[in-house]
């Protein structure tokens, strides 16, 4: 007897698979340090995304442009060590694979060897169609991503839902199904109408992973900052806010500096004979 998909003991491309079909909803998170991504292993979520949000959250920066893939790699592999898990997916970041289909594979190669990540999500619609067939030949699974593209962000101009029109609408549903026949193994919606979520969805054998998109995709994904509340001036409607690590972590510190200056840190239990 096959044991359910959320359960198995190593969360592959084919779990995701058989979780759509069995109507398992996905669970996916943002990681990219060893501690946090073991404790979100350990508490069960099925997909590690090393997000190109990694540019905001960890470096600081306004937008997801300025990461290289050194440094992607770099968090991939503190990410890796930790899991027993999770699937790893890998954004391939702005620049390392727009130029072309050949450059494209040689990043996701660098990934794949030096981070030895389970696959690489990038973004785009029919323009990475030749990219994304070159790198699944070269046998790495790749996610798509469709919707809001925060790395072509200077392109859109604004951050507003994508595909309200029925043109925009449609043809997001076209290049999904694209995706899907080039060889994607699922598909992330970002910030779309919930009625499009629903109708890519059910229109792809693939499953589909919303930000913003509703709740009848086939999993949901959040940035791990956002949801446990460590960054908290980030307040689209899609992010719940599952925790206030800002006030636990504020506090404690505090905690500490008040011990450090009134001298009862350390005590006597603390310190050496």
């Amino acid at each position: 007897m096959r044991p359910a998909p959320a359960d198995v003991p190593r969360v592959t491309t084919q779990t995701l698979q058989n979780m759509k079909a069995e109507g398992v909803p996905i669970a996916m998170f943002t990681a990219y340090d060893y501690t946090s991504a073991r404790l979100f292993d350990q508490a069960g979520v099925d997909v590690l995304l090393v997000g190109d949000s990694a540019s905001n959250v960890m470096a600081g920066h306004e937008t997801t442009l300025p990461i290289t893939l050194d440094q992607m790699i770099y968090h991939a592999q503190c990410v890796i060590r930790a899991i027993q898990r999770a699937l790893v997916v890998v954004d391939l970041p702005f620049g390392s694979y727009q130029g072309n289909s050949k450059e494209a594979l040689a990043s996701a190669i660098r990934v794949m060897k030096e981070a030895e990540a389970h696959a690489v999500k990038l973004e785009g619609g029919h323009d990475v169609l030749p990219t994304v067939n070159r790198i699944i030949s070269a046998g790495i699974p790749v996610m798509g991503h469709l919707g809001l593209l925060p790395q072509s962000i200077h392109n859109y101009g604004t951050y507003k839902v994508r595909a309200r029109e029925e043109d925009e609408a449609a043809r997001l549903v076209e290049e999904a199904q694209a995706l899907e026949e080039a060889g994607c193994f699922a598909l992330v919606l970002e910030k779309i109408p919930s009625a499009l979520g629903k109708r890519v969805s059910e229109a792809l054998d693939i499953p589909t992973i919303g930000i913003g998109a509703g709740a009848d995709c086939d999993g949901q994904v959040l940035v791990s900052h956002d949801a446990l509340g460590l960054t908290t001036d980030f307040n689209p409607r899609f992010v719940r806010r599952f925790a206030r690590l800002d006030k636990t972590i504020t506090e404690a510190v505090q905690a500490y500096v008040n011990s450090v200056r009134t001298r009862s840190f350390p005590n006597k239990d603390e310190s050496y004979e």
